[in-house]
């Protein structure tokens, strides 16, 4: 990987490990839903006029179907139910969960039509990475209860169906497009939503902030930089970033926020993180070479 790879690589880990930390902060003061009204509008006023600067939009549209649901899977149910799960959940314990991300991308790709199929190794990684959200959960909960258990689950589930729709359906488009007016739409969706729960007074400035750095940093400049990433260094090496960012998350979530981080969640996400390589590798991919 060359110097421009890492750099991108290193950024990439931190920046998308860190919106766990920020949400944790500014639902303090923000219901979910402006939250996401906030971060994806302002990262839709930054995105949008590139796209159209790169003629990136007209493409877009015309296949709106596919990117609506892109939209709706990918940004605006996680992120409110992200952002509704932090208000009870811990951001380090929240992070570590979201690391079971590609487990589910394993279970969709491999059920859905893909060439490949599960072997013993895949199995067994399944099962393994299910035993580390097992011990992530089961030792301390920090504060957690069904509800917000249940909130994580389902973007995990998001998180891992929005790949699949943008490499079935999107293949081709340009990404800044794409991105650029799902954010613009899941906006446009929530004003009237957040209209209904604004605060009644001005948030905090460590607040303002977050919503700031969210949306410029974790949202606008992020895609920016991935996409720059991905033309580095190509989209399967780019995707290891997916085993970084809970760490970031975590580490961050106990050194400034204080929060408990338990040796079950340690153990936990090791154990997830190497169910991971198992059920996303190559059903042969640990078979011994032929002599």
């Amino acid at each position: 990987m060359t110097a421009r790879g890492w750099a991108l690589f290193s950024s990439m880990c931190v920046i998308w490990g860190i919106p766990y930390l920020l949400i944790r902060v500014a639902v303090r003061d923000l219901s979910p839903a402006s939250l996401v009204l906030a971060r994806t509008g302002i990262a839709a006023l930054l995105l949008v006029p590139i796209a159209l600067a790169r003629d990136e939009v007209r493409p877009v549209l015309r296949r709106w179907r596919p990117v609506l649901a892109f939209a709706v899977i990918e940004i605006a149910v996680p992120w409110v139910l992200l952002s509704s799960a932090e208000k009870r959940l811990s951001s380090s314990l929240a992070g570590l969960l979201i690391a079971a991300v590609p487990l589910v991308g394993a279970v969709i790709a491999r059920t859905t039509g893909g060439r490949d199929r599960f072997g013993v190794v895949n199995v067994g990684g399944l099962f393994l990475g299910l035993a580390g959200v097992a011990a992530i959960v089961g030792l301390d909960l920090g504060g957690a209860n069904a509800r917000s258990l249940v909130e994580i689950a389902f973007v995990a589930i998001c998180y891992a169906t929005g790949p699949a729709i943008l490499s079935r359906y999107l293949g081709g488009l340009p990404m800044l497009g794409v991105i650029s007016v799902s954010l613009a739409v899941t906006a446009l969706a929530y004003a009237p939503i957040a209209a209904f729960s604004f605060p009644t007074r001005t948030p905090s400035a460590s607040v303002l902030a977050s919503v700031a750095a969210l949306a410029v940093i974790c949202t606008a400049l992020a895609f920016l930089l991935f996409f720059a990433l991905i033309a580095e260094i190509g989209p399967v090496r780019a995707t290891v970033i997916t085993y970084v960012n809970p760490a970031v998350a975590a580490v961050l979530g106990v050194g400034i926020l204080g929060e408990r981080f338990t040796p079950g969640m340690g153990i936990g996400f090791a154990l997830v993180l190497a169910g991971s390589v198992l059920a996303t590798s190559s059903p042969g991919a640990f078979r011994a070479s032929p002599a």
